[in-house]
């Protein structure tokens, strides 16, 4: 199925009007999915701590300008915004951010993480990796998705409670 046919407004797949937040998005799977995302029409935050013109984390490729900009070129909106999502005055100000922009948050897909930088990780068993990465990786990658998912979802609730009220009166 190509593109043109997801676009279609009855297609259930149009993201159209939806605003979409993807943690961790300057590369792998983040970027893949806000990618996904913009291709069904959705206004997509792609965030991270890799900014172009800055070292990136543990030298790897990809920026969050870079996410953005596939974002829009697949047909959506795509907005770089640098976050260090173990920061929890830079997730609240993300958060600001997006309701003072948009209003709503529809989705929320939690792929950032934090732990591992300036490890060089190796194929192992996980009982061979030292006890200071796995608390790293605790702090940083999981505080990382609670801090996300805290500030969501209150504006995710009043999104809902907004769209269910506009609904009720057109109908």
């Amino acid at each position: 199925m190509g593109a043109q046919a997801r676009k279609r407004k009855d297609d259930p797949r149009n993201l159209q009007g939806r605003v979409a937040l993807v943690t961790g998005a300057s590369r792998g799977a983040g970027r893949a999915i806000a990618g996904v995302l913009g291709e069904h029409g959705a206004t997509v935050y792609v965030t991270g701590r890799s900014v172009r013109g800055q070292p990136t984390t543990d030298n790897l490729p990809g920026t969050v300008e870079e996410s953005a900009e596939e974002v829009t070129r697949r047909g959506g909106q795509g907005i770089a915004v640098r976050c260090d999502h173990a920061n929890p005055q830079d997730v609240e100000s993300l958060f600001v951010r997006i309701r003072d922009e948009q209003g709503r948050l529809d989705i929320l897909v939690n792929k950032a993480w934090g732990g591992y930088e300036g490890e060089r990780l190796m194929p192992t068993y996980f009982w061979q990796a030292p006890l200071r990465l796995w608390d790293a990786m605790f702090e940083r990658g999981l505080k990382a998705h609670l801090l996300a998912t805290y500030f969501a979802i209150p504006l995710m609730i009043e999104s809902t409670a907004s769209a269910s009220r506009t609904d009720r009166k057109s109908t």
